[in-house]
C-alpha cells in the first residue's frame, strides 16, 4: 500500500497518545482512528491501570470510534497504531470493518501482520483492510525501546 501525504502527520498524534500510556506506566502504544481526514477516536493502552488484558490502544480506540460514530463498524476508517497489531486487535480491526491500517514499529513477538506471522493473509477472514507498516518506525520504536530499558534499570 503506498504512503499518503497524511499518514506522518496522524502517526505523530498516536505517538503523542503512546506518550500518554508512558507516563501512567503502561507499554507506550497508542491509537487513532480517522474517517475523510478528521480524528474520530484516539487510545493508548490501559492494560495495567484497567486490569484489563483487552486494553490495548487499537480496541480502546475502536470502542470510542464505535462510540462515536454510533455504529460498530467504521467502513471507510484508517487506524493508525505505533506498533504492528495482535492477534485479538486484528480480529477486533476486522469485526469492525477498519478499511486501512498504518502502522509504525514491527512487533517480532506478537505482531501478526507481517514480523511473526502473516494473519491478514488467511482466507478465512471476509474483510481485508488495506495494512502500511513503517511509518515513522524508528520514533515509534525508540518509545518502546526507552521504556523496556527503563523496566530493567
Amino acid at each position: 500500500m503506498k504512503m499518503l501525504d497524511s499518514d506522518q502527520q496522524f502517526m505523530k498524534l498516536a505517538l503523542q497518545e503512546a506518550q500518554k500510556s508512558n507516563v501512567i506506566n503502561e507499554v507506550p502504544v497508542g491509537a487513532i482512528i480517522v474517517v475523510n481526514g478528521e480524528v474520530i477516536s484516539k487510545s493508548n493502552n490501559k492494560s495495567i491501570s484497567l486490569n484489563d488484558p483487552t486494553s490495548h490502544a487499537e480496541i480502546n480506540a475502536i470502542r470510542k470510534a464505535s462510540e462515536n460514530l454510533g455504529n460498530y463498524r467504521s467502513t471507510g476508517a484508517t487506524l493508525y497504531v505505533t506498533l504492528e497489531p495482535c492477534a485479538m486487535c486484528y480480529g477486533a480491526i476486522i469485526h469492525a470493518r477498519i478499511s486501512r491500517l498504518v502502522f509504525g514499529a514491527n512487533d517480532p513477538k506478537t505482531g501478526v501482520c507481517g514480523s511473526s506471522i502473516k494473519l491478514h493473509e488467511q482466507a478465512c477472514f471476509n474483510h481485508f483492510p488495506e495494512i502500511l507498516g513503517g511509518v515513522l518506525e524508528e520514533d515509534c520504536s525508540l518509545i518502546l525501546k526507552d521504556f523496556f530499558k527503563e523496566k530493567r534499570i
